[in-house]
């Protein structure tokens, strides 16, 4: 904070403004998506068996290296459940966001009825299915019990989003790539 013609004005870095803006939207979201699952009051035909793993719990393993890619982007093979699908990691996105393709290579089992969350879009507003996880690991760098959804329509790839992302004890990007530390 400095003063200047008797204002007081502070000064934040885009970095720290944008680190500050991904937990606050990353929070917010996880917030209302738990509210909504919580006042269904229903079982999920989406989730997967009982996870025990506390939602806050740290993430595991070694750190991973995310190149780079030509487009620009940082795509990787993330191991969901057990089975690897190609993500696009997004730290604009709060949640991790499955394709109805990649969801039932998952076998997630989904009907009409779950697309109960609106998402809204950069094409605009779509249904969603929220669902939970076992695990989303990215080379050594696992976290279990992790919140996504599954939207209906429009979305051409898989998104590494921050349900996962906010759950290491840190990511940093280069020029060149990402490094994921649990």
């Amino acid at each position: 904070m400095r003063r200047v013609h008797g204002e007081l004005r502070m000064r934040f870095d885009l970095s720290s403004l944008g680190v500050m803006a991904l937990a606050v939207a990353s929070a917010l979201t996880t917030a209302w998506w738990l509210n909504h699952a919580d006042a269904r009051g229903e079982a999920h035909a989406a989730t997967p068996a009982p996870i025990h793993a506390p939602a806050h719990a740290p993430a595991l393993g070694a750190p991973a290296q995310v190149l780079k890619a030509a487009d620009g982007h940082y795509w990787t093979d993330a191991l969901i459940d057990g089975k690897a699908v190609r993500v696009m990691v997004d730290t604009g996105a709060s949640v991790v966001v499955l394709t109805p393709a990649d969801a039932v290579r998952l076998g997630l089992r989904l009907e009409a009825v779950d697309f109960s969350a609106t998402v809204i879009t950069a094409s605009g507003p779509v249904r969603a299915a929220p669902v939970a996880l076992g695990a989303v690991a990215v080379a050594g760098a696992r976290v279990e019990r992790v919140e996504a959804l599954v939207v209906e329509r429009g979305l051409p790839h898989s998104l590494l989003g921050m349900s996962y992302l906010g759950r290491l004890s840190s990511f940093s990007a280069t020029p060149v790539g990402l490094t994921l530390r649990p």
